[in-house]
């Protein structure tokens, strides 16, 4: 398999962390590329038509995109406990997952805003729309962090990922502070190999 991937996405993160969590890791090629809205990767558009990352090429040849989605697909690769669960749990962990990728979204999007828009065509209202639902998505981790236990899930994975990316990309708001049992959640499952091995760096 091969993985099409930026180091600092934490959408690759979260599929590189499942890859860890279920030994697949060893299997997968990484293909490092480098695009942005505005200045995208030509192999990245061979391997992805929306050319985002993560993009995955399968043995077989089939190009799958967005990390749900390959995310689902390495859980049906291996043996161990399976990252998407079934039954009830499934939607509990689908709707963690759809909230820690809200965040990212809303993150991602005041970062491109602030970025890469030119300075004189920058909408203020617009980020301060997309931080507020930073915020909620916070506020609502911050229910669920005591419900997480030792739970690890495609839900748990990403949300861990997503406080990742705000300690990377947003340090200045110092989530912890306001959102205690998130953090103190946070700060035993970023001990787990695979988040401290997918660390962003740069």
């Amino acid at each position: 398999m091969k993985l099409y991937y930026s180091p600092t996405s934490p959408y690759v993160r979260k599929v590189t962390a499942l890859a860890m969590e279920t030994g697949l890791d060893a299997k997968i090629e990484r293909v490092p590329v480098t695009t942005t809205p505005v200045e995208q990767s030509p192999d990245l558009a061979n391997a992805n038509p929306l050319v985002k990352v993560p993009a995955l090429v399968t043995d077989e040849g089939l190009h799958l995109f967005d990390s749900r989605v390959i995310c689902e697909y390495l859980d049906g690769l291996h043996q161990g406990p399976k990252f998407f669960p079934t039954g009830a749990a499934r939607w509990i962990a689908l709707r963690e997952q759809a909230l820690g990728d809200g965040l990212l979204d809303a993150a991602l999007l005041v970062r491109y805003e602030g970025f890469l828009r030119p300075e004189d065509k920058r909408w203020t209202a617009w980020s301060d729309g997309q931080m507020k639902k930073l915020r909620g998505a916070l506020a609502e981790i911050e229910k669920l962090a005591p419900s997480f236990g030792n739970r690890v899930d495609i839900g748990t994975v990403t949300i861990a990922c997503a406080l990742g990316y705000l300690d990377f990309r947003y340090a200045h708001l110092d989530w912890r502070k306001d959102y205690p049992q998130a953090a103190a959640w946070a700060a035993t499952f970023f001990e787990r190999p695979s988040l401290k091995a997918t660390v962003p760096a740069g």
